[in-house]
């Protein structure tokens, strides 16, 4: 199987590119299966119904978010009704939706997809170590194929994750930071790996935000309102490619990808 997963797509600029690219790349490449993180879709922060539909009708197949896909409560409903759309496992008992997802891709079979929030430097959720541990049991008997988003700031947390679960699932990607790390790596046993696949929206930005107004709350400290940019729009990811029967990883890339014009 050969699986792309698009680092998080950011606003309008991220939405645009996704349905104006994602189709001819998956052709070209020859992806089965796309996988993205959408939390940030709705104005750079948040998910929507309206949204989620038209990014799962554009190509993408699982949406992992983390910890904003609670600024749209209009999703929540949404979490609880598909399978298509995961939050993270970590999150307390009670709250909206589920934590890891099998999906059955037309053409290409069985995948899991598992989703994790980090702890250090974000909110004291439950550990994402045993979390990811009760996700496991539950799905590894349906399928061999497990994706896991470690939806995290610290850079230690993400590979501590990836040596967690080597050799237990496919592969471990990185998302939250919007800046793709040079680290992509098959662990000894057979765990694709990196710390961040990147951003899917604009890089002459501040992580998808107008540079000038990030600059000046550097300089100022003052309270000042971040509007998403919208140049330099890129899709940035990872592809994996996986064993069909042992769910081992073979070879794990990056992805930078312009629009097509």
């Amino acid at each position: 199987m050969r699986i792309l997963f698009l680092g998080d797509i950011v606003g309008r600029p991220g939405r645009e590119i996704v349905g104006d690219s994602l189709w001819n790349f998956r052709a070209k490449e020859g992806i089965d299966v796309v996988i993205a993180n959408g939390e940030n879709a709705a104005g750079g922060s948040g998910l929507t119904p309206r949204i989620s539909e038209g990014l799962l009708n554009d190509g993408i197949d699982v949406l992992t978010s983390g910890d904003h896909i609670w600024k749209k409560k209009e999703i929540y409903d949404v979490l609880d009704a598909t399978d298509r759309i995961i939050r993270p496992a970590n999150y307390p008992e009670g709250v909206p939706g589920k934590g890891s997802t099998v999906v059955e891709i037309e053409g290409a079979g069985r995948i899991g997809v598992i989703n994790l929030v980090g702890r250090v430097f974000m909110d004291a959720v439950d550990c994402p170590f045993r979390g990811v541990r009760r996700e496991l049991e539950r799905i590894r008997r349906e399928v061999p194929i497990i994706v896991v988003d470690m939806h995290a700031e610290a850079t230690s947390e993400k590979v501590a994750m990836g040596w967690f679960l080597d050799g237990e699932v496919s592969a471990v990607v990185g998302t939250h930071t919007h800046v793709q790390t040079a680290d992509e790596k098959v662990l000894p046993r057979g765990t694709a790996y990196v710390t961040d696949c990147g951003m899917t929206g604009p890089y002459d930005s501040v992580i998808g935000r107008k540079k000038e107004l990030i600059l000046t709350r550097f300089l100022t400290h003052l309270p000042t309102r971040f509007e998403m940019a919208t140049k330099g729009v890129e899709m940035h990811g990872v592809i994996i490619d996986v064993d069909d029967k042992t769910g081992k990883a073979r070879a794990i890339k990056r992805v930078q990808q312009k629009a097509d014009h």
